[in-house]
């Protein structure tokens, strides 16, 4: 397994918080899912059952935790829905499986859903999304939408929450979609789908404030992080990425009213055979919006096409009018100490919009080898001026367009 050494420390932080999570629980009330009828027995649908123990513990008013034992629990789409009383945690030693047939789900629907909670914690527990049938029968690339299919993992409306542990496995779209938080954590979570796999999102994130994303490994169909509209004060680190399409914020600009997305900080991280690295995108011919004090420290890169990318003209179906600049302004943006390995010999690409430039990005201690048979690597800029420190390569901005 690549980057073994790098995880032996994530690891043993994960089991550490495993144990704490154990002498949490005991001084919760105690609402035991197999009590309320479910099996874990691999047959049966255990939906109800473990609903209506999360029912009757969110009607708590003392600290109370939803234990699920060990097993491989059937269950259709659930919704963990608050507000609850008070704090609430959910204890999962067992395996959740997801009906293989999307048509099982109505339209847009999400399979597991966590919903207006204040305090939830989430320890442990496997998602398996089944999604083979549904990546088979995926025609996003076709239509530009693909809002049929489930995501594995909804988190609306929390607020001061942590979900630890946790792994999601072949998510029929998105693994993980988080919307409308406010200090949210996610730490030592694992996902993993082929890299086959159809728009399935590791994180996304959309208008939500505070979240943290921290002793992640990842490995996934597309954007391992995603960072939509109204993301604020997002902390990503020690996250490993790979393969997928790296870690994004955007793409910004096709809706109406979308807010600004601000105070993103990437750091510590390893990205390894990707689509792309850490980029920043957004459509052309796009609605106004903002995308400002963006970091990107310390990122290791293995094998990765376009390691550094600002495309502004992002366009994946084929469907847009390119020859409109984007109105997404993005300014404040740094790239500090990125090092390693370029699979295209462009291994830095800056294109912003020619309506409005970028503005305010610093690219310091740029080291990004190429080893193929092309040559260097190069770089390509549009519509910046960068300040460029440190040592540079490749040589960041020698030719650009304007």
């Amino acid at each position: 397994m690549k980057n073994e050494m790098c995880f032996v420390p994530i690891k043993a932080i994960c089991l550490i918080w495993f144990f704490i999570g154990l002498v949490e629980g005991n001084q919760a009330v105690n609402f035991d899912a197999k009590k309320y009828g479910a099996k874990g027995d691999g047959k049966s649908d255990d939906s109800k059952a473990i609903e209506n123990a999360w029912k009757e513990a969110c009607m708590s008013t003392k600290e109370s935790m939803v234990v699920i034992p060990k097993g491989k629990y059937i269950v259709g789409a659930v919704k963990f829905q608050g507000p609850c009383q008070a704090p609430i945690t959910i204890k999962n030693d067992g395996t959740f499986k997801a009906p293989a047939d999307p048509t099982k789900f109505n339209s847009q629907d999400s399979w597991i859903v966590f919903n207006n909670v204040n305090g939830l914690t989430v320890l442990g527990g496997t998602f398996d999304g089944q999604g083979a049938i549904a990546w088979s029968e995926n025609d996003c690339a076709k239509t530009g939408t693909c809002n049929s299919l489930p995501i594995n993992l909804a988190f609306n409306k929390l607020t001061n929450s942590i979900i630890r542990n946790i792994t999601s496995l072949n998510s029929k779209l998105f693994h993980m979609n988080v919307l409308n938080c406010k200090n949210l954590t996610f730490d030592c979570t694992t996902i993993d789908a082929p890299e086959s796999s159809l728009n399935t999102d590791g994180i996304h994130i959309g208008r939500s404030n505070g979240v943290n994303i921290t002793n992640a490994n990842i490995k996934t169909g597309d954007d391992c992080i995603s960072l939509g509209d109204g993301s604020q004060r997002v902390n990503i680190e020690k996250v490993s990425c790979g393969p997928g399409h790296g870690i994004s914020i955007g793409s910004l600009g096709r809706y109406q009213n979308e807010q600004p997305v601000e105070g993103i900080s990437v750091k510590n991280c390893t990205i390894t055979n990707t689509m792309n690295g850490i980029r920043v995108k957004t459509w052309p011919a796009s609605t106004t919006g903002i995308a400002r004090s963006l970091s990107f420290d310390n990122i290791v890169m293995n094998n990765v096409s376009t390691p550094i990318l600002i495309d502004q003209q992002y366009c994946p179906y084929g469907q847009c009018k390119a020859e409109v600049p984007s109105r997404v302004k993005i300014s404040d943006v740094s790239f500090n100490d990125i090092k390693g390995t370029s699979a295209t010999k462009l291994a830095v690409k800056l294109i912003c919009s020619r309506g409005i430039p970028c503005e305010n990005v610093e690219l310091n201690n740029i080291n990004l080898a190429y080893h193929g048979t092309n040559g260097t690597a190069t770089s390509e800029c549009a519509n910046i001026h960068p300040k460029l420190t440190g040592d540079l390569f490749p040589p960041v901005c020698a030719v650009s367009s304007h």
